[in-house]
């Protein structure tokens, strides 16, 4: 469902794709490619939120700000996967939010990161580019070498392919 709050309707570019089951409220602004999945709550009614071209959240997550101080801010060829928690964050270009990962307000998940499955990254950390955080609380494991970056980017491309079979689906 993608429904307005206090008369701010999301705004979804060319191609993008929202699940009939997701909720899509307020300030939110979807990039062209991206993809919002099955049960995912993307809500933009005390803060922004900004999903860059070809990202996805997938089944079951939750991107949400906090009230007056920190917007979601979410770049291109991101993976945000299934029960992730992106709370009041930023995370920057080719990254993957693992399933059930937990990021938390004023975060800032460097370019080319991986931020493991399950893993907790608390308030106000700084994740340097190409790095991979697990644990609770999540701390640096190791850096990313290039093959790391085409593992991040093949999740994302095949939620584009996702994209043009559940919209030929429905035709």
């Amino acid at each position: 469902m993608i429904r307005p709050f206090r008369g701010t309707l999301p705004q979804l570019a060319a191609g993008s794709f929202v699940d009939s089951s997701a909720q899509v409220i307020g300030d939110v602004v979807l990039g062209e490619r991206s993809s919002v999945w099955m049960n995912a709550v993307l809500r933009g009614d005390v803060n922004a939120i900004r999903l860059g071209a070809c990202s996805n959240v997938q089944d079951c997550a939750v991107l949400h700000g906090q009230r007056g101080t920190c917007p979601v801010i979410v770049g291109d060829w991101v993976t945000i996967g299934h029960n992730a928690t992106v709370h009041g964050c930023t995370i920057e270009d080719n990254v993957l939010v693992g399933m059930g990962a937990v990021i938390l307000n004023g975060a800032q998940i460097g370019t080319g990161s991986i931020v493991a499955a399950g893993a907790v990254v608390p308030e106000n950390t700084i994740v340097p580019p190409h790095t991979l955080w697990a644990g609770v609380p999540a701390k640096q494991r190791r850096e990313l070498g290039e093959e790391s970056l085409a593992f991040i980017r093949k999740f994302a491309s095949d939620y584009l392919d996702y994209i043009d079979a559940f919209l030929a689906e429905g035709k």
